[in-house]
């Protein structure tokens, strides 16, 4: 008669197996993520496959802290460490989650992640240490390979831009385990050659090929440098750790020349728009100091002591010539006026009188006799007659009557 067993007892049986095997205690399985899912309880479940199967995945929230940085994601190549064993409830094994790692590039971008937000942390990629690229350099340093595209480019570019510049190139490795080292003699030796800016880059590829400008040591030594640094490694859409932690980032080798290195024949055109704006400055400058001189001039002579006399003569003259006319205008109507008066006088005058046959009789002593009370008999009187005065004695006064 066969044994029978209990679904409990053969997934019990199957469960020690698989604990008693050392190989599935602890091991790294790689493959393509599958049907991700983050449960709200914060596990995470997913199915890890490759070309000819799959294994279903669970990471707990307790391992996530120290076994996940990053955010897992459909179609992603990683390597997960952990355990495998039986889940009893569903009869079904399954891969108990560690650690996940991303693989192969995937692991390169984890590394890049990593440097990227450690050094920003300490501040390498802060705005307030950027060091200005200068206008007018004398002397370029470029660190890059020796042959290439990219220091063709760079040399081209920047003989075309100004020919008075001077190149001086330090032949890096720029790709594999040499590179990183090469690169920072590089920007050691140009440094010390005083240099005025330092182009450190280099052509495209993959990101294998650029990582050697992903690595902590080339970061410290582009933000060392005292010399601005400007980064240009690959291609436009290319980003390293050296981008963000150099100067000044340009998309490219050659646009990395004509960021740094001025253009003569534009410079010489602005010399002259300069000298032109600066004439012309200068002359209306010339003409407004002397429009002001001038005036300064006609104020000077209006204020001296001369233009003062000759001011006060010209008043004193006019005053004159006025104080004449005044004179003369009272003068004549005086005259106008003692002529009046005089006519007025000739009407009222004893001589007019006398003229006419009247006389004028006055005591000694000048008194006009105009009645007979002022005289008594004896008085000695004057009559004035036109031709001279007689003198008489008063016999008697008699007054005048009417009858």
């Amino acid at each position: 008669m066969r044994n029978e067993y209990t679904v409990e007892q053969i997934n019990n049986y199957i469960k020690n197996m698989f604990r008693q095997d050392f190989l599935l205690s602890s091991l790294t399985v790689k493959g393509e993520v599958s049907n991700c899912k983050y449960h709200s309880s914060g596990h995470i479940y997913f199915t890890l496959k490759d070309a000819s199967g799959a294994i279903s995945c669970v990471m707990f929230r307790g391992s996530r802290a120290e076994g996940l940085h990053f955010e897992m994601k459909e179609g992603q190549q990683v390597k997960v460490t952990g355990t495998i064993d039986v889940f009893e409830r569903d009869g079904k094994y399954q891969l108990y989650a560690k650690k996940i790692q991303l693989d192969g590039e995937g692991a390169l971008f984890e590394r890049f992640a990593a440097l990227k937000k450690e050094l920003s942390e300490r501040g390498m990629f802060a705005a307030e240490y950027k060091q200005a690229i200068p206008k007018y350099i004398k002397t370029l340093g470029v660190v890059t390979a020796p042959t290439g595209a990219a220091v063709r480019d760079i040399i081209n570019i920047s003989q075309r831009r100004n020919p008075y510049v001077q190149i001086y190139l330090y032949p890096a490795i720029v790709q594999g385990d040499q590179a990183k080292e090469s690169i920072v003699r590089g920007i050691e030796t140009l440094t010390k050659m005083d240099v005025d800016v330092i182009i450190v880059g280099r052509g495209g590829g993959s990101i294998e090929d650029l990582w050697a400008f992903n690595e902590e040591v080339v970061a410290e030594a582009i933000f060392n440098c005292p010399i601005p640094v400007i980064s240009a490694v690959g291609h436009e859409t290319d980003w390293t750790i050296a981008d963000f932690v150099s100067d000044l980032r340009a998309p490219t080798p050659s646009a990395a020349a004509e960021l740094a290195v001025y253009e003569l024949d534009l410079l010489l055109h602005d010399l002259e728009a300069y000298r032109d704006i600066l004439t012309r400055r200068m002359n209306d400058k010339i003409r407004i100091l002397r429009d002001k001189a001038a005036s300064d001039r006609r104020l000077l002579e209006h204020l001296s002591p001369e233009a003062r006399i000759r001011d006060q003569r010209m008043r004193a003259a006019q005053g004159e010539e006025r104080l004449i006319r005044l004179m003369t205008d009272m003068i004549r109507d005086k005259r106008h006026l003692l002529d009046v008066n005089i006519e007025r006088l000739k009407a009222l005058s004893p001589l007019d009188k006398l003229q006419s046959g009247f006389s004028y009789v006055c005591d000694e002593d000048g008194r006009n006799i105009r009645s007979i009370e002022g005289v008594k008999a004896g008085d000695v009187l004057e009559i004035n007659v036109i031709d001279g005065t007689i003198k008489t004695e008063v016999i008697a006064a008699k007054e005048r009557t009417y009858g």
